[in-house]
């Protein structure tokens, strides 16, 4: 893989898990005022950016598994540990938004 192509496949993990993570935190925002609407909606906008980060690690996958192998740098790195950070923030949000849904209901 060119480094052009590795800097914008880094580059979009980091775009998209940050995205994902503020509407991560969004939703939670939301739904602890209620709107568990609009936190539904968050939590689908980050899904949907954690999707399109995972096309961004896919590619350096697939480049890596066919023998184009790329030099690991300190933004590699970071990009990775972005994206994991924002999947279980995720994660957790949906658990948040349910325990409000729950003392909203209660």
């Amino acid at each position: 893989m060119e480094d052009q192509q590795n800097l914008e496949a880094i580059m979009g993990l980091i775009m998209y898990g940050g995205n994902a993570k503020s509407d991560a935190m969004e939703a939670i925002s939301a739904a602890k005022k209620g709107d568990f609407d609009l936190a539904e909606q968050k939590i689908r906008d980050a899904e949907a950016s954690l999707v399109e980060a995972h096309h961004s690690q896919t590619q350096m996958l697939t480049q890596e598994a066919q023998g184009n192998h790329m030099q690991v740098t300190l933004l590699t790195v970071h990009s990775q540990d972005h994206l994991m950070t924002s999947i279980a923030f995720t994660d957790l949000a949906k658990e948040i938004i349910d325990l409000y849904r729950r003392t909203y209901v209660e």
